[in-house]
């Protein structure tokens, strides 16, 4: 009988196998350290978050508006034009169209919406098309918080802020935040005043069109401005009546409705139904000696 031929000495301690789960087991080892680390840099700096009560205790900048004795404005005076509203006060339309094109999973996730992000890595990496993935929350904590610089340190405190937002607020508190707080344009701070300014009525009476209008804002108010980019805007106020319809939250007789209604958008966002300028100014005049500087912006 012929002798076994003894192994080869290294044959089984280098086999291509070995390497591979060696390779496997270090990486596992790297990515568990760190993850550890992550925990414990982020468990270090979430003590360290601002406190929320600017927004639990929730107090913007308020122009002073002048009325007439029957109640029609002549005069508007302050750096941010918004007018508050409640979030049942706030047309369901107007939410989804909003939902609809920043966040419609929204009442889903916990403040990070990790599919989101997944699926905005996706399509940055196959389209040249770039998507973001913040979320509602995020957003809201970015902007009364943070500044927009793209660092991972501001991305790290972003997350850690909107967990902590959600911990505290609920969804219908931190959508009526960020629908009141929000810039767009024409100096208008909140989709109550938006509405005024771009069609010069109050949100509750604003149409499915015009909702998806003032919902493509947000993510650049110059850019989409129905006054100054009237073609990008209604662009884009296409797509978003898509997304509400893709997502069901229009049916399709308003879609069908919506897409081919011609809106008339306020060329002139400082004008008036009363030209009573004088009056305005002196009123302003007296108001101001009595609160100064608070005057433009405690309403």
């Amino acid at each position: 009988m012929k002798e076994k031929q003894a192994p080869k000495a290294g044959a089984s301690k280098y086999s291509p196998k070995r390497l591979v789960l060696w390779a496997l087991g270090a990486l596992s080892g790297l990515a568990v350290i760190g993850v550890l680390v992550l925990v414990f840099a982020l468990a270090m700096a979430y003590p360290n978050l601002p406190a929320l009560d600017t927004i639990t205790d929730y107090r913007p900048k308020m122009p002073l508006r002048i009325f007439t004795a029957d109640n029609v404005l002549i005069g508007e005076f302050g750096e941010e034009r918004r007018t508050l509203v409640r979030f049942k006060d706030i047309p369901d339309v107007m939410k989804k169209a909003v939902l609809s094109i920043e966040d419609d999973r929204f009442y889903e996730h916990s403040g990070i919406d990790y599919w989101g992000i997944l699926r905005a890595a996706f399509r940055n990496a196959t389209t040249s098309t770039r998507q973001g993935a913040s979320t509602i929350t995020q957003q809201v904590a970015r902007n009364f918080f943070l500044s927009s610089e793209q660092t991972m340190k501001r991305k790290a405190y972003e997350a850690l802020l909107a967990w902590k937002i959600e911990k505290n607020l609920s969804k219908d508190q931190i959508l009526e935040l960020y629908m009141n707080q929000i810039y767009l344009g024409q100096r208008a701070f909140g989709f109550q005043s938006a509405a005024q300014i771009y069609f010069g009525k109050d949100l509750r009476d604003i149409s499915v069109a015009e909702a998806a209008m003032l919902a493509g804002l947000p993510k650049a108010p110059s850019a989409y401005n129905p006054v100054v980019n009237p073609t990008r805007a209604k662009t884009r106020q296409q797509y978003i009546l898509q997304r509400m319809h893709s997502l069901g939250y229009i049916t399709d007789a308003q879609y069908a409705q919506a897409k081919d209604e011609p809106l008339k958008i306020k060329t002139d966002s400082t004008a008036f139904g009363v030209h009573a300028e004088y009056v305005a100014e002196m009123a302003r005049q007296l108001v101001y000696e009595q609160f100064k500087e608070d005057t433009y912006t405690r309403g």
